[in-house]
């Protein structure tokens, strides 16, 4: 299979697992219930579902537990996503080519919803029949529930909405980013491993080099894309970071360092999963398909 078709599988399985794991319009509240489908069905790139998957391939995840921790993944993604849209946060029209939430509803039901899919994401994990072992379980949630919290995502929105206006050191902003966006690319990888046969300690240290890699990539290339794509390619507003004053690596290091920053957290992810071979696969194919997104 080559990279593309197990993509688009895969992505087939997540919107199918989402579809089951997120409360039908016919359940009361359905305004509700509707606004969530919204936000999550049918858009966004789905890095994290696809990471996921990739490393529970390396640990023989079975088909329902790796489904079950991607939707948890994908439900914590979209959350932050609606809340950060909001017009307390980064007052934003345009998400995954269509209306925001609280565009498209109301800012009270956006919030409601961002609520909402923080709990749906831990019924997802603790569901019966998902493939996952209380111990696994116990495991995962954890894990996505320290990337999500005040020492992981949320705690980067913090910093990143304390530093608009001023100039951040290069460390500095380096740390937000590893918050924000890296802790729950990192737990995407991990929950995935963790969904499978318990990997050793050497294996899960390379995983987290690897996500630590990709997750930094990630947030270089949105920072790329910010100032050089339009709003039609990125699906939400162009310029946005600029515009609000924001520290960003292009803002501080320049666009060319920037690129070249991007390509060597490509070259460290391939590194750091070397020693899988073969099995890697599709990580080291994620990895590229990151750090690719700034041709």
């Amino acid at each position: 299979m080559t990279f593309e078709q197990w993509m688009r599988a895969t992505l087939d399985r997540v919107e199918t697992a989402l579809e089951h794991y997120l409360p039908g319009t016919d359940i009361a509240p359905a305004r509700l219930h509707e606004a969530m489908r919204y936000a999550v069905l049918g858009g966004g790139k789905r890095v994290r579902p696809l990471l996921c998957h990739a490393a529970g391939e390396l640990t023989g995840a079975s088909a329902h537990a790796v489904e079950a921790a991607s939707c948890a993944l994908e439900m914590i993604h979209v959350y932050s996503l609606v809340h950060d849209d909001m017009p307390a946060m980064d007052d934003d029209a345009l998400r995954r080519g269509k209306p925001t939430v609280h565009i498209q509803y109301d800012e009270a039901t956006a919030l409601l919803v961002g609520d909402a899919l923080q709990s749906q994401a831990f019924v997802a994990l603790t569901a019966e029949g998902n493939g996952l072992s209380d111990a696994q379980q116990a495991a995962l949630v954890r894990e996505l529930a320290v990337a999500s919290g005040s020492v992981g995502m949320a705690g980067g929105q913090a910093i990143d909405l304390e530093s608009v206006g001023r100039k951040l050191t290069r460390p500095e902003l380096e740390t937000m980013h590893r918050k924000k966006t890296g802790a729950l690319l990192r737990a995407s990888v991990r929950m995935g491993a963790l969904a499978g046969t318990t990997p050793g300690a050497d294996a899960l240290a390379a995983l987290d080099q690897y996500a630590a890699a990709v997750g930094l990539a990630f947030q270089v290339v949105d920072d790329i894309l910010d100032v050089t794509a339009d709003s039609a390619t990125l699906g939400k507003t162009a310029g946005k970071d600029a515009q609000n004053d924001k520290p960003t690596y292009v803002s501080i290091i320049g666009l060319d360092a920037s690129r070249e920053l991007a390509a060597q957290l490509g070259r460290d992810a391939h590194a750091a999963i070397a020693p899988f071979g073969a099995r890697g696969q599709r990580l080291a194919e994620l990895a590229d398909l990151v750090v690719n997104r700034v041709n």
